[in-house]
């Protein structure tokens, strides 16, 4: 799941050296954070949210495989 969102959010930023992802693990969770540029905040947010959603809704369908739950934050 890290990976994916990784890979999502590097395609969509002008800066991917600077995004960062972090995964911690729980027992029947994942908590993954996103860290960009403050430049790249809106292209990985979206118009209303949208990507954002997007990147939510993938990472979910990941986790659901796992049989995890998991929630994605975009941190600045």
């Amino acid at each position: 799941m890290r990976d994916l969102v990784e890979l999502i959010a590097k395609s969509l930023v002008d800066n991917p050296e600077m995004v960062e992802v972090k995964q911690i693990e729980g027992e029947k969770s994942v908590i993954i954070e996103l860290r960009v540029a403050p430049d790249d905040m809106g292209k990985v947010i979206g118009k209303q949210g949208k990507i954002a959603k997007s990147i939510r809704v993938l990472a979910k369908a990941a986790a659901a495989k796992e049989g995890k739950r998991v929630v994605v934050e975009i941190i600045r």
